[in-house]
């Protein structure tokens, strides 16, 4: 009934093809809306199709803030738990997205802050005896996940959502309780910043190479 994503919005224009896949996608943007209205209305089927179609990238967008999928997995519970006690709340109608993301965000707030020192802490632990492994091969081109970490926390939440969660920018200034130019702002430095890092990373790749 759904798809097994959510498949960011582009541009369509003058692209007969992508509108086509556009009109699919807005479809099914369409299909959990109305899903999460039967949640409301006690459908048993609705919460497991919501859970199975949404939960890959909530994980993923749990998994960039913490250090360990069981942490993850914790919140992502927890977000659904959330979810089913204030379903209530959400009004019949309105992009269900922004609604959930901003759950999952307050989750990862309360939960994130709580551990946050001691996940550190315990990464430092286990990157410090792996680093003399470092030397026997060339850097790798640093993951997504690793990358957008080293971004403050309120850009990092924007892309993650914008790339994870397949969120347009309105959906996610809905989510965070902002504008949709503080976002693009955000979204901005970010990619900014990300750039100057990638370039760093092959600065130091082509120094350890000539050495």
């Amino acid at each position: 009934m759904f798809p097994q994503g959510v498949t960011p919005r582009r541009d369509a224009a003058n692209n007969p093809q992508m509108e086509s896949v556009l009109h699919v996608v807005a479809q099914s943007l369409a299909d959990l809306d109305r899903c999460m209205e039967r949640y409301q209305q006690a459908d048993p089927d609705a919460p497991a199709a919501l859970i199975a179609t949404l939960s890959p990238a909530l994980l993923r967008f749990f998994r960039i803030e913490v250090a360990s999928r069981e942490h993850a997995e914790d919140l992502l519970q927890e977000t659904w738990l959330r979810i089913h006690r204030v379903r209530h709340t959400y009004r019949p109608g309105e992009p269900v997205l922004p609604w959930i993301y901003a759950i999952a965000r307050r989750v990862r707030i309360d939960g994130y802050r709580r551990t946050r020192r001691i996940a550190l802490h315990e990464n430092a632990m286990d990157v410090v005896p792996e680093r003399p492994l470092q030397a026997e091969s060339p850097n790798p081109i640093p993951a997504f996940e690793t990358l957008v970490a080293a971004l403050p926390e309120a850009q990092r939440e924007v892309v993650t959502m914008l790339k994870v969660g397949g969120l347009s920018l309105e959906e996610v200034a809905r989510a965070t309780s902002s504008t949709v130019g503080a976002v693009k702002q955000k979204a901005h430095r970010a990619y900014d910043r990300l750039r100057k890092l990638l370039q760093v990373e092959g600065g130091e790749r082509t120094k350890g190479a000539a050495q």
